[in-house]
């Protein structure tokens, strides 16, 4: 089993923190009529919201941690990485085609889509099997772990097209999930790689 490298753990705890100090940082500085429960994390990046280069920024930088994370899963199957990968690509450009005021945006949608659909489904393809594989990486994980997210995305589907109270809610939920996940893979092959070293020490140990 590949080792994942030190910065593959930086990145992949960069990401929550990024997410979610953005989100929390931005709402402060919106007008008291913001509702973080109602309004969706793009509003705090749109054309029209207070200081929005706080959470374009940190949008920014999700999906850099996404591309860097992905390369650093060594243990993972390859498509999983990839489309991990395009996942955090499609995050920069969520970041770069901001809602204009007033109005929805075909480019923004399309590429926030790409991004949630990306990240939710990236774990079901990127499973390996065998003793030595990382719990984080097992099928039974794996897919669970998609079904939550991809749960997730419905529920903030229903929320998008009818209108409700909650999207913003749903929304925070759905990416908040998605960028803790990756951390808590690359913990679980930490601790692979961690057992394994030990298991190959005790023997030289024992021969001396």
């Amino acid at each position: 089993m590949r080792g994942v490298p030190w910065w593959g753990v930086i990145s992949s705890a960069a990401a929550p923190v990024l997410l979610i100090g953005g989100w929390t940082v931005a709402a402060g500085l919106q007008p008291r009529s913001f509702d973080p429960v109602a309004d969706t994390i793009s509003a705090l990046a749109a054309e029209d919201a207070t200081d929005r280069w706080v959470m374009t920024f940190a949008l920014l930088g999700l999906g850099a941690c996404y591309v860097v994370t992905a390369l650093a899963l060594r243990p993972a199957a390859s498509p999983g990485r990839l489309i991990l990968a395009i996942g955090g690509v499609a995050t920069i450009l969520v970041a770069a085609n901001p809602e204009p005021a007033g109005s929805g945006s075909l480019p923004h949608t399309v590429w926030a889509a790409t991004a949630f659909i990306a990240v939710a489904v990236w774990p079901a393809v990127s499973l390996g099997r065998g003793p030595s594989v990382p719990s984080g990486l097992r099928p039974a994980v794996c897919v669970s772990a998609t079904a939550i997210m991809l749960g997730l995305l419905v529920w903030f589907y229903v929320e998008l097209s009818m209108g409700g109270r909650q999207l913003g809610l749903t929304e925070r939920g759905l990416a908040g999930v998605e960028a803790v996940w990756p951390l808590a893979v690359i913990l679980t092959c930490c601790r692979s790689q961690s057992r394994a070293g030990t298991r190959t020490a005790g023997p030289a140990g024992a021969d001396l």
